[in-house]
């Protein structure tokens, strides 16, 4: 090696140690020049994705040819010998950094156009090298080309990466209106509504928007998300018939959603062929029938058909962007229907093969602990719902954040907690401001009715539940929606005394049981309630109302009013029976010391009638003494305090008696603190 050429000693600790150091690109191109100029082009040919072995820019290639320069085996022997390039024939890091930094970018561009080219030539995908080019500031319509490919294959499994595809394909080049509503699908399908939103706003603002039926479709999609469920219905309506196409059952699960039967009529026919012979063809088609049928008046078959439609669409493994999923339409029918067990397999498997992507995981998970909330089951409903808040990094959608605020508020309600019922409802409160009323979110309006009932908050849901029963009604008062509805009208009435309110309702229950079981069930459960609260019931009655509703998923219902009648009743023996009715349905869960909860331990009658006069050593409380006294410390009455956990009116006051004796309290006020004390801090009350 000549005096002129590369030194090694001096220039590696330049490169390898402080190549940040400014003026450290500047040394190494001086170093590359004279008789280094053509181990500079092999090293930049190789910076932007050249190889070796393999083809060389076609100048340097000349060069080597012609006898110009040195054999490329001098060049890389050199190269090597200088710490520039390793062995596996890559650039060292530092150096690439160098060359790219102090090379003019016409000239790098130039040769990555003509590294393009060889690859197209020899008939060699890109693969990585297109997304380092493009993000490398390469415009170049063949790797846009290819980045878009790339993306359209990961849409429908990997919408995440399809995102970024696309990305680099604008960087490259593609064209922004062409590719817009793929992008907004993949955007709204990872869960980023907002980036969605402005895709489609500026392709659906064109005169004529390329691919804008899948424009539509995304956009309908980002509308349901945010709970605007008519909105979505409006986006297909300005779409019209003749550029439905497959969308159709779509647009027909929107149109209904929001009471536009006549509409959803006008783009889709069920009895119409799928628009191909495809899986994810037949899965909207029977989604469009489905819901079809979910409004009829004989809705039977309506839920075998989502859930055919579900399972096909699980087995498709799409992304797509839909009103709702089958999934979940599957789930609401079957929560409708009385079969809470059956909603939530449906959305277990749902959820376990992915169907819809991340976007609709939460809600899938959130209809899973609504089903395990129905089926009294509420730590699986708290831990459904912590699934569904960390289901992706983005934050819960609008219909979700709302439905997820109803659980709390049904959760809370369950459980008897007042406080927290009051700060679910606060929280709830906010959560509706930012959707509205639709068929699909009638179970959270429900619930929501009733609790306003009974914080006397009313007026703060009036104008939801008119939009609700105007809704219903502009679809005809189909039974299979209205009648859960109609039933959380009824317990309403209960809780507010409201013996005029409660009779529609009523009679609407008793006109559908001639046709749906559930209804039939509902209306004896109605019947029996208000003949408790009237005085006169027959405890043989109240009984078979509580079970029924056990048997249709209802068993807290059931066992509340079993729990009621226990207290209201006349004869011990009708208290007896009504409180092991209501233990049968609702099987009591034994608080431990910490504050935790064991496994629900079945008692009968007569044990929880003799559970206080099991009194523990010294003044301590024995276990039913401090349920009781939590009870008393939450400001409940005796009757509320049996129906809380299924003993007599009689008893409690026996109860909160012997405690008072035996801990010496002079007054109401003086047990509330001794009560305090005896509970201990570590108690969950006095957290």
């Amino acid at each position: 090696m000549t005096g002129n050429e590369i030194r090694p000693v001096t220039l590696l600790p330049e490169l390898n140690h402080h190549v940040q150091e400014p003026g450290a690109a500047e040394q190494m191109a001086r170093q590359l020049k004279g008789e280094n100029a053509a181990m500079r082009e092999l090293l930049l040919a190789l910076s932007v994705g050249f190889v070796l072995p393999g083809p060389l820019p076609a100048d340097l290639q000349r060069r080597l040819d012609t006898g110009d320069v040195q054999s490329l085996g001098a060049l890389v022997e050199r190269a090597e010998a200088a710490g520039l390039l390793t062995a596996d024939g890559t650039v060292a890091g530092p150096a690439q950094q160098a060359l790219l930094a102090v090379v003019p970018a016409a000239k790098v561009h130039a040769l990555q156009r003509e590294l393009v080219t060889v690859y197209a030539r020899d008939g060699v995908p890109l693969g990585d090298v297109a997304r380092e080019l493009a993000r490398g500031g390469l415009a170049d319509s063949r790797v846009a080309a290819e980045l878009e490919h790339a993306a359209d294959k990961a849409l429908d499994h990997d919408p995440a990466l399809a995102s970024q595809l696309y990305g680099e394909a604008l960087l490259a080049g593609a064209d922004e209106a062409a590719t817009a509503a793929r992008r907004a699908q993949a955007a709204a399908a990872n869960g980023d509504l907002d980036a969605a939103t402005r895709i489609i706003d500026s392709l659906l603002v064109c005169d004529d928007p390329p691919d804008v039926r899948r424009g539509v479709d995304v956009a309908a999609a980002v509308w349901a998300q945010r709970g605007m469920l008519a909105r979505a219905a409006d986006v297909y309506s300005w779409l019209g018939a003749s550029r439905i196409g497959p969308s159709a059952p779509l647009a027909a699960v929107a149109m209904i959603g929001c009471g536009n039967r006549a509409g959803a009529e006008a783009l889709f026919q069920p009895a119409a062929p799928p628009a191909s012979p495809t899986l994810l063809a037949a899965t909207l088609v029977e989604t469009g029938k489905g819901i079809y049928g979910s409004v009829s008046a004989d809705p039977q078959q309506a839920l075998p058909v989502l859930i055919h439609a579900s399972d096909m669409f699980n087995a498709a493994n799409a992304a797509l962007p839909l009103p709702e999923t089958p999934a979940a339409m599957a789930a609401l029918l079957a929560l409708h229907s009385g079969e809470p067990r059956l909603a939530e397999t449906v959305c277990r498997s749902a959820t376990a093969a992915g169907q819809g992507g991340n976007a609709a995981k939460p809600r899938l998970f959130l209809l899973q602990a609504w089903s395990a909330m129905q089926q009294d089951k509420l730590e699986d409903a708290r831990l459904a719902i912590n699934e569904a808040s960390k289901a992706n990094h983005w934050p819960l959608v609008p219909r979700d954040e709302f439905l997820r605020a109803a659980l709390e508020v049904g959760l809370a309600r369950r459980n008897g907690d007042v406080p927290e019922l009051i700060m679910a409802w606060e929280r709830a409160r906010e959560a509706m401001l930012h959707t509205s009323v639709d068929l699909y979110s009638l179970l959270p309006w429900g619930e929501l009715m009733i609790t306003a009932a009974r914080l006397r908050e009313t007026r703060r849901v009036a104008h939801y539940l008119t939009e609700a029963w105007q809704l219903l009604d502009r679809l005809g008062d189909p039974p299979l929606w209205a009648v859960p509805f109609h039933w959380a009208a009824v317990q309403a009435a209960l809780l507010s005394e409201d013996p005029a309110g409660l009779a529609p309702h009523a009679a609407a229950l008793a006109r559908a049981a001639r046709d749906s079981h559930l209804a039939a069930v509902l209306a004896a459960a109605g019947k029996a309630w208000v003949s408790v609260l009237a005085g006169r019931m027959t405890p043989a009655d109240v009984e078979a109302a509580a079970r029924g509703l056990g048997r249709v998923g209802m068993p807290w219902e059931g066992a509340r009013l079993a729990g009621h009648a226990a207290a209201r009743a006349e004869e011990r023996k009708d208290m007896v029976r009504l409180l092991s009715c209501a233990r049968d349905l609702h099987p009591q869960v034994s608080p431990a010391a910490n504050g935790s909860s064991g496994p629900a331990a079945r008692s009968t009658p007569a044990a929880a009638e003799a559970a206080g006069s099991l009194q523990p050593d010294g003044p301590g409380l024995s276990e039913r003494e401090k349920e009781v006294a939590r009870l008393v410390l939450e400001g409940k009455t005796y009757r509320e305090i049996g129906e809380a956990i299924y003993i007599s009116p009689r008893t409690a006051e026996h109860h909160i008696a012997r405690m008072r004796r035996r801990l010496g309290a002079e007054n109401r006020s003086d047990l509330l603190a001794r009560l305090r004390l005896a509970l201990g801090p570590e108690d969950p009350m006095q957290e």
